[in-house]
Parts: C-alpha cells; structure tokens; sequence
C-alpha cells in the first residue's frame, strides 16, 4: 500500500524551488543596481546592502538549492557521502551567518550615523564598511568550522541509502555545546540587538522632530529661495529615508526569522525520543514553516527597496525597460532588403 505524502513535505518540494527561482536573480539584479547606479544612498550604506545581496545569494544557493532542493527532489542527496556530508554544514551555516550578521552591522552602522554625529565620521565611512563586511564574512565561516566534525555518513538499512547524522564518536557535550552555541549565534543575539538599535534610533527621531520645527524660523516668500533655510527639511528627509530603509530591513528580518527561532530553540532543548519528521506534531510543521518563513528573507530585500526607496523603484525600471528593450531587439528578425529585378 503506497502511502500518501503530508502536505508539508509536498509545500516544501514545490515553495523551495520557487523561492530559489526568483530570489537568486533578484539578489543579482540588487547589487547591480548599487554598483552600477547612483541610487542616492551612502556609500558605506551602498557596500552593506550589496554584501547583503552577496550573502543572501549563498543562502540561496547552499541551504535552498544544494540542501533542501536536493533533499526533497532526490532519493539519496549527494551530500549524504562524505566529505560533503562534513563540507556541508560549513557552508550552510557560514553563509547564514553571514546573512544575519550583515543586517546587525548595517542597523549598528545605520544607529550611529543617525544618532551619534562625532562617530559617524570616523565609523561611517566606506573603508570601514568594507573592513566590517569582509571580516563578517571571514568570521562567520571560521565559527562554522568545528561542524566540519559534527556529522558523519552512514548506511541505513532500513531506509537502504547513505544518511548524514551526527557523529555518534563525537563526544556528547561538543555536539551540545556546538548546538548551543550556533542557536546563540543565529537566533538569540541578534533580537535584541536589533531591537534595541532601531528602538533608540525611532527615540532620537521622535525626539528630533519635537526639537527642529520649534528652532526653524518661518519661511516668507521673500526668503523661501534662500539655501540656508531649506538645509533642516532636506535634513529631515533624508534621514527619514535612511530610517524607513533601515526599519524596513531589520524588522522585516526579525519577523520573517522568529517562528523558526523559537521552535528551534524547543526543538534543540527537547529530549532526543523527539522525531523531527513525525508531522502529526504541531510543533514539526511549525518549525519547518518557520524555516520557509526564516529562508525568505533571503529573497524579499529588492521588494523592500523597490517599495521604500524612490531612486532605487526608478533605477530599477529603468533597468527594466532596457532589458526588454534588448530583448526585443534580439528577438526581432532582421529585415533583408531585397532589389526587384529590372
């Protein structure tokens, strides 16, 4: 008797394919449109959202396609052999932690830029953006490399394929606290921080805009084309817009990523007779569409930035059109001229 598959794992087999299919190009077109185009942001911004695009693209590529696409879509994945059974976890985790690290830094920098004006000039700045970026990149990876012995391959019998499992030699307080440490890292850390950085960061705004039309002097017709008046409102905009972008991103971040946080911290604080593939659990299901949910994040930021920021929406129609543009001409068949004969 062929029994029938639980919706969860036929949801997963269709939404991580698709999830793929429009998040990697999208990431593409994203650092793109920074590099190539001025879309009126700050250069250190400008590096933070284009590493943002690199890592989520890793995030793309090593946890959707090369693990939970070939898991779902293959009976024997290849990386239940070693030594990608080993390889795998450093990548996947590297990656993610890249990803969530990359949006802690951009709120700190983005908070203090904001906030704090005698640091903005010595912290703020592309070269220390790009130092940042490169050692998030570097460190993430580096504290991925004990998993290098976490796992192991082995033959199941019963299920007659290779399977990736823990190592079983491996002594069982590195396997927790490597457990532990990674929830830490990935799921407990960065809450609170963004949540305190954008909380101060709405305080100083709130209290900004108090302060501001209060000292602006009226603006008559006489003086209304006098530069020096117009200075506080272009202010104001301007940092309205780096406090949309920033809200929008980290909070995005943080509520796309909490149902998989908290049912990763049940799951990895539950005894070990917990079967994970049991989806007659409630909290199964819920943690593996906390896992679609934490996994589009990777996917959504150049919808963000199409809806938050002008210049971006209009920098990246303009891409647009022209891309259609060169398509339609590629696809146009040349007109031959042909003379008549006399």
């Amino acid at each position: 008797m062929v029994t029938q598959e639980h919706w969860m794992n036929t949801l997963q087999r269709v939404y991580y394919p698709v999830l793929a299919t429009i998040g990697i190009p999208s990431n593409i077109i994203t650092f793109l449109i920074f590099w190539r185009r001025n879309c009126m942001l700050s250069r250190s911004s400008t590096f933070y959202l284009m590493a943002m695009a690199v890592a989520d693209t890793g995030v793309l590529v090593c946890i959707v396609v090369l693990e939970l696409v070939v898991k779902f879509h293959s009976a024997e994945p290849f990386w239940a052999r070693q030594p990608w059974c080993s390889l795998r976890d450093l990548f996947t985790y590297g990656s993610y932690n890249a990803s969530t690290w990359l949006v802690v830094t951009f709120t700190a920098e983005r908070f203090l830029a904001i906030n704090t004006w005698s640091l903005k000039s010595r912290l703020c700045t592309p070269r220390c953006a790009l130092w940042a970026i490169g050692s998030i990149f570097v460190v993430s990876h580096l504290l991925a490399v004990p998993h290098l012995w976490a796992n192991v391959s082995e033959y199941d019998r019963q299920l007659g394929r290779w399977t990736c499992v823990y190592n079983t030699q491996a002594s069982i307080l590195f396997i927790h606290g490597l457990v532990g440490f990674q929830t830490l890292l990935s799921y407990i850390l960065p809450f609170p921080i963004i949540l305190t950085l954008n909380g101060l960061t709405l305080r100083h705004i709130s209290v900004c805009n108090r302060i501001w039309p209060a000292q602006e002097p009226p603006v008559s017709p006489a003086t209304a084309t006098t530069p020096g008046l117009r200075v506080a409102p272009l202010l104001r905009s301007r940092r309205r817009k780096s406090v949309v972008l920033l809200v929008t991103v980290s909070m995005t971040f943080l509520m796309l990523s909490v149902v998989r946080a908290v049912t990763q911290i049940i799951l990895r604080t539950s005894g070990p007779e917990l079967k994970r593939q049991d989806y007659g659990l409630p909290l199964n299901v819920a943690a593996d569409l906390g896992t679609m949910l934490c996994l589009s994040n990777a996917a959504v930021n150049m919808y963000l930035y199409a809806a938050t920021q002008t210049k971006f929406r209009q920098e990246f129609i303009t891409c647009a059109k022209q891309g259609l543009a060169v398509m339609k001409s590629s696809l146009t068949p040349s007109t031959i001229v042909t003379a008549k004969p006399q």
